[in-house]
């Protein structure tokens, strides 16, 4: 009796879980399977751009027991039957069906519309914007094998906890790991991944013949250590903060940005920890006593573009920068697409439409306004006016309170806080314009005027003027009283610092110009500042004060925000029109995302540090799947921009997110310390050849069947043909150069720049330092996918096109290469076959096959033959005083390996 119930509980037990499972397997999945079908089929009428029946699929809170224009319930959660939303998706009457006026969804998907509302329409998180968990490292091999008890495959072939992972997947997807990948190969894709520099023969020498265990540590180790490990990632940064020499638009003239290029550079040199890059670039100049490298930093959002045309208005395009500066955050740091955002809520994204202009409010105060000076910017002096500086100081330290100290120091360091000449208005129609819609222009009679003045504690007035005039007189009033009358200096940019007395709150102030001698003659005001008196008693510190800001300076843009009268206030601009304002809002962060902790500055300060709290599900997942897509040539996630709804899933989500806490926990958000983890993996040190079955079962090697094998990119390609040819220079820093490009390419009507070849070794320089005009990039590199730059770029999609082929081939600088290479190949040693080795050994670093060789040493012959033949080519190529046949026909041989598929690929 005992046994038989013991067996009939045993099976009651039994069926109950078996019910239980079987029910668990069955239960749709939103992220996976409803979201998609909403997205595709729903969200385009019942999204955020607009809610057809006032019905929307983007939130659970307007789908969920929401009834619409009907007045039915869309969604009743357990009952399918009752809800109005399945209701139209099976109705057989055209007027009532939905999709409205499309093809009927197909009965998979209803079923499973069907089974998520009658399992009780759970809505769920987009797996993006949750937390990365921590998870379990999947283990690899037998008991036995993991106790080092027996042999075995699996366990031998990990190298670090990235590899469980990849062998799990390989495992599920039924494929297998590759063997490891040659020395001499690994070598070259290792340095090209880490300095973006091929190796050296010595080099490779000396790595072939360390056979100690930890030969390739060693390795990487020297390449994270190397000042070019630096250079090599800030070119993927720098796409990434738009960075160009030039303005863009139209005019796209020179802008003096390249400090913050170094600074990137040093930055990864410097291993400085990510959380600290981002705040130093979104908010280094509100950090406590900035540096001049926070400062720098800033100029991650001043690579914007600025319209100098004139005729153009500052505000439209002071306006479209703050955009881009919206836009380009969530790009970079949350690989989140908000651009749509501008007009409407995000049709597949929780992002609501006045959410978007909360994030602008961060941005609004900084104090560039499209004006052609680029200010605000960080001021550089000569060792004469620095020691004036010093001596100015000193000064204040003694003699000025800390108000008045810090005042002073700020302005002569970034020139703020002032107001522009476009924010005067002009009061009389003919003798006052904004010349060229830029500074403020007065004739004699001229009046403008400057409202809502704050001048309380404030008893000067400075001001910067230019003019021709020789007895020009400028009145400044207020609608009470005098403030100053002067006659203006007749020079070019002079900064005046005028007494005017102390008043109390704000005032209008006219600015009043007459010239009868010469009333056609323009007087130009460029800004206005309004300060207290540095002291009294002393005009010596006063006049020199007034020397440093009258002196010349090399300029850098920055970020500095406004404050008092030049605070500004935020508003939703009504379907993304920026002349159209709708309700007023504060800074605040997306509610999706979480909120901005308690104590947090309401400003960009607060907004960088809430990226990088390490609460934020976004920033370290976005930042270890763009390492790892420069690694091994495709995402974890494919696509880096979109980690939304419409995005690529992850190849290996557990991966990502283990990836994710890794660096910012373990490694302290230290960039060469998750890179190393990642090349010092088995997965990278796989060989890269591949088969038909592994192309058929994964043709973008999305699961790491084999090592990485993907083109280099437009400046590595060029860098290599550098190195490999001997004419490489390793200069650092500095303005950008001017290398060889082709004739009649480079054109800029508005001032006749040309451009100017670079002499000496600037003509060598690596690609980073090449000057990036953005109406017309450097040729070669816009030809292998390099952007403009005009906009962000997170990935470039790379291309094969003939193009390519005509740059390797015939651009002025591989030709240079080719010269210098077949130079090399010429003074080795050795019969033709063997200096065409040694010259193939020199840019892959290994052995070229026999039936490649068989087919140099016939370009190489037929060419030989030509210039023979006519002797006063290999002149014109070589561009010699005298022939040199043997020398040209080296160099066209040398041309075809620059040129071969395997030499501008990382295999």
């Amino acid at each position: 009796m005992f046994n038989r119930a013991l067996i009939i509980g045993s099976v009651l037990f039994i069926t109950t879980l078996s019910i239980y499972f079987l029910s668990r397997e069955k239960e749709v999945d939103f992220n996976t399977q409803v979201k998609p079908i909403l997205n595709k089929r729903c969200v385009a009428c019942h999204g955020g751009v607009k809610k057809a029946g006032e019905i929307s699929f983007l939130f659970a809170n307007e789908a969920i027991n929401t009834k619409g224009k009907s007045g039915k319930t869309g969604i009743v959660p357990g009952d399918a039957e009752h809800s109005e939303f399945y209701k139209r998706i099976i109705s057989k009457d055209p007027e009532d069906r939905m999709p409205k006026n499309e093809e009927e969804l197909p009965e998979e998907e209803i079923e499973i519309l069907k089974k998520w509302i009658d399992q009780g329409a759970k809505w769920g998180d987009h797996w993006a914007y949750t937390p990365p968990q921590k998870v379990d490292v999947p283990a690899v091999g037998s008991f036995l094998g993991r106790l080092g008890i027996t042999d075995d495959k699996e366990v031998n072939w990990v190298s670090n906890d990235i590899d469980h992972f990849i062998l799990d997947k390989l495992k599920e997807e039924h494929l297998t790991p590759s063997a490891k990948e040659n020395k001499s190969t690994l070598l070259r894709r290792t340095y090209l991944d880490l300095i973006g520099l091929p190796p050296t023969t010595k080099q490779l020498n000396a790595f072939l013949a360390d056979q100690s265990p930890g030969a390739y540590e060693k390795v990487v180790d020297q390449l994270l250590a190397s000042q070019h490990f630096g250079e090599k990632w800030a070119g993927m940064w720098l796409d990434l903060a738009r960075y160009a020499d030039t303005k863009g638009y139209e005019r796209d003239v020179y802008r003096n940005i390249w400090r913050y290029r170094d600074y990137v550079i040093k930055a990864f040199n410097q291993d400085k920890p990510y959380d600290q890059f981002v705040v130093e670039q979104l908010a280094g100049d509100l950090l406590p006593n900035p540096t001049n490298d926070q400062y720098i930093a800033t100029g991650f959002h001043r690579n914007t573009m600025t319209n100098d045309e004139g005729g153009t208005v500052d505000e439209e395009f002071r306006v479209a920068a703050l955009i881009d500066r919206v836009n380009t955050t969530f790009d970079v740091f949350q690989g989140t697409t908000m651009g749509c955002v501008q007009c409407h809520t995000h049709p597949y994204d929780p992002f609501k439409h006045d959410e978007y202009y909360k994030l602008m409010a961060f941005f609004n105060q900084t104090r560039d306004e499209d004006v052609v000076s680029e200010t605000p910017y960080l001021k550089f002096y000569n060792e004469k006016d620095s020691l004036k500086i010093v001596a100015l100081k000193s000064w204040l330290n003694r003699h000025a309170n800390p108000e008045t100290r810090k005042t002073t120091e700020k302005f002569i360091k970034v020139l703020e806080p002032k107001f522009n000449s476009h924010d005067i208005e002009r009061a009389s129609v003919i003798t006052s314009t904004l010349l060229d819609e830029k500074y403020l222009g007065l004739q004699h009679t001229g009046l403008g005027k400057l409202k809502n003045v704050t001048l309380t504690g404030k008893n000067r007035l400075l001001i910067q003027l230019s003019t021709g005039a020789k007895k020009g007189v400028l009145k400044i009033y207020t609608n009470e009283q005098n403030l100053t009358e002067f006659q203006v200096p007749s020079n070019k940019d002079t900064v005046m610092i005028l007494a005017i007395p102390e008043l109390k709150g704000k005032h209008t102030l006219n600015f009043s110009f007459t010239n009868p001698a010469e009333p056609k003659t323009w007087l130009t005001v460029k800004w206005v500042a309004f300060q207290k008196a540095l002291a009294e008693t002393d005009p010596k510190a006063e006049i020199q004060y007034a020397e440093i800001l009258n002196a010349g300076t090399d300029n850098a843009p920055i970020f500095i925000d406004g404050e008092g009268d030049l605070l500004r206030k935020t508003f939703v601009f009504e379907r993304g029109n920026w002349l159209v304002h709708g309700k007023e809002v504060k800074p605040d962060v997306p509610s999706y995302l979480g909120k901005l902790p308690v104590g947090y500055p309401k400003n960009r300060l607060g907004f960088a540090r809430w990226l990088v709290d390490g609460k934020n599900p976004l920033t370290a997942r976005v930042a270890v799947n763009r390492y790892w897509e420069q690694i091994f040539g495709i995402g974890l996630v494919e696509t880096q921009e979109d980690f939304g709804t419409q995005g690529f899933t992850p190849s290996h989500p557990e991966l990502l997110d283990y990836l994710a806490l890794k660096f910012q926990n373990d490694f302290k958000w230290s960039s060469k310390k998750i890179l190393k983890y990642i090349v010092m993996s088995s997965a990278y040190q796989q060989s890269s050849k591949t088969t038909p079955e592994l192309m058929e079962a994964d043709p973008y090697n999305r699961y790491l069947a084999r090592g990485p094998r993907v083109r280099l990119n437009a400046e590595q390609i060029r860098d290599q043909a550098l190195v490999v040819s001997g004419l490489y220079s390793p200069k650092m820093y500095g303005r950008s150069v001017m290398p060889p490009q082709p004739k009649g390419l480079w054109q800029s009507p508005w001032n006749g720049e040309d451009w100017k070849n670079a002499e000496n070794e600037d003509r060598y320089r690596r690609a980073l330092y090449t000057y990036w005009k953005r109406t017309s990039p450097y040729p070669s590199m816009t030809s292998f996918d390099a952007p403009s730059r005009e906009f962000c770029q997170i990935r470039r999609i790379r291309t094969n096109t003939p193009l390519q082929a005509l740059v390797t081939l015939n651009d002025p600088v591989y030709v240079e290469c080719a010269i210098a290479l077949g130079r090399k190949m010429k003074n080795s040693k050795g019969k033709v076959s063997d200096k065409i080795r040694s010259g193939f050994k020199e840019i892959m670093k290994r052995d070229i096959s026999n039936d490649k060789l068989a087919i140099l040493e016939k370009t190489y012959n037929e060419s030989l033959k030509s210039y023979k033949k006519s002797p006063e080519e290999s002149v014109k190529l070589l561009k010699s005083t005298g022939p040199d046949p043997e020398l040209a026909a080296l160099s066209v041989a040398a041309n075809v390996m620059l040129n071969l598929d395997e030499v501008i690929t990382k295999e």
